[in-house]
């Protein structure tokens, strides 16, 4: 792929995970969604690396031997999709590698080595969305697309660091079980995808609290409760503890009453089309 040329700039899609969280980093298979929010790279005249936080550990192993020729400008995507000041939990990090990796005329699929180096862990879960966009069925690196589905997506309310929980679970010695019920969970997810993700938060919260990893908060007690009040089921994206939490219904007046009676302010639809990455040339 050749180097971006100066006034192309690159969008690339965040996401949340559905089902398979955890123990997919045991090889099983785990449900991920691209959503209209990421990260942006603008490629302007100038030199260096700019990133909203000032952190480029992510981008410049792509762009290091670059960033004295041109100027990469890294940046929210989507920002009127905010959940609050702190992170939501979208895979940001991966998004921004993806997009560094374009930008500097590198495959893309380089990302999934520089970001598990960069991070320390992961299963690349997040860089497959980035990658790909819509729906994924991602299971030992290889990911197939599958029919996607459309959930709310419920800021906490706080963030939640996923190192130090990952670290919990694969420290915990009886993980066999849990990872064959996951596995059976995300393979008939699409048969009811209400009741898988009731049955998964369940056992989720088993898990953690057997591997004493902190899942459950009170505002997401209250979400989940709330959700199936309703006749739907919610879960959080991910490795839980804060972030978001997103919400299945069986239709759209159910999502509707979830919502008005739904205490918390960052509440969002965020559309989830086969979201990819794009690019806009000068």
């Amino acid at each position: 792929m050749p180097i971006c040329a100066e006034g192309t700039t690159i969008y690339v899609p965040g996401k949340i995970v559905l089902a398979g969280e955890y123990a997919v980093l045991d090889g099983a298979p785990s449900l991920v969604l691209a959503i209209e929010r990421g990260v942006g790279c603008e490629v302007m005249a100038g030199t260096g690396i700019e990133t909203p936080t000032g952190d480029t550990r992510f981008v410049s192993p792509a762009l290091s031997t670059l960033s004295n020729h041109q100027h990469y400008r890294f940046f929210d995507w989507n920002p009127v999709l905010s959940f609050g000041p702190e992170k939501p939990g979208f895979g940001g990090s991966a998004a921004a590698c993806v997009a560094s990796c374009i930008a500097a005329g590198r495959n893309p699929n380089d990302a999934f080595a520089i970001h598990h180096r960069v991070q320390g862990s992961g299963s690349g879960i997040d860089v497959a969305a980035s990658i790909h966009g819509g729906m994924l069925r991602f299971e030992k690196g290889v990911c197939h697309a599958v029919e996607s589905v459309s959930p709310l997506i419920v800021w906490s309310g706080q963030s939640a660091k996923t190192g130090p929980r990952v670290k919990n679970y694969l420290e915990w010695k009886n993980r066999q079980q849990f990872v064959a019920e996951t596995t059976a969970i995300v393979d008939q997810f699409h048969s009811d995808p209400i009741l898988s993700f009731r049955t998964l938060y369940q056992l989720l919260c088993a898990m953690a609290q057997q591997a004493n990893i902190t899942y459950q908060t009170e505002s997401i007690a209250h979400i989940t409760t709330l959700a199936e009040q309703f006749g739907g089921a919610a879960k959080p994206s991910g490795a839980g503890g804060g972030d978001c939490v997103v919400a299945l219904f069986p239709d759209t007046d159910s999502q509707i009453h979830f919502q008005n009676a739904c205490p918390f302010p960052s509440i969002q639809a965020i559309p989830c089309p086969n979201i990819q990455i794009l690019r806009s040339s000068p």
